[in-house]
């Protein structure tokens, strides 16, 4: 008699947070590394110290990888070498992602110029 076969596990990679039109608050190449985030907006969304984000610029074509840790209400600060693609003013998306079997219905909010919460987003949209 033979076994049914078992279905196996499919991790798939899924959009868990995203903070949409963050403004860089200051470039400092001088810094060890990562992205300096409102702790506040980090909490919010579910971004932890130490957790791999997305950086993605919206008014040109940076792109980059790094790891997040908190700071001061209405920072978002670029350090280390990626402090090189982004200057303050510029508009961000920051995206984190899990794995995951199951689907993810992702956090996603909105930020003014001064990275201060605006709104939540709707998920999967092109309005938000």
């Amino acid at each position: 008699m033979r076994s049914s076969p078992s279905k196996a596990m499919r991790l798939n990679q899924l959009l868990k947070a995203k903070i949409h039109h963050a403004r860089v608050s200051y470039a400092n190449p001088d810094y060890v590394g990562s992205i300096e985030i409102d702790h506040e907006l980090m909490e919010r969304i579910g971004i932890v110290d130490g957790e791999l984000v997305h950086v993605w610029a919206v008014d040109h074509t940076s792109r980059i990888t790094t790891y997040a840790f908190g700071g001061p209400r209405g920072v978002v600060g670029l350090n280390g070498g990626a402090a090189h693609h982004f200057k303050a003013g510029d508009r961000l998306v920051i995206a984190a992602f899990c794995m995951s079997d199951e689907p993810v219905t992702p956090t996603m909010i909105l930020v003014d110029e001064n990275n201060q919460f605006v709104r939540e987003m709707e998920p999967f949209t092109v309005h938000g």
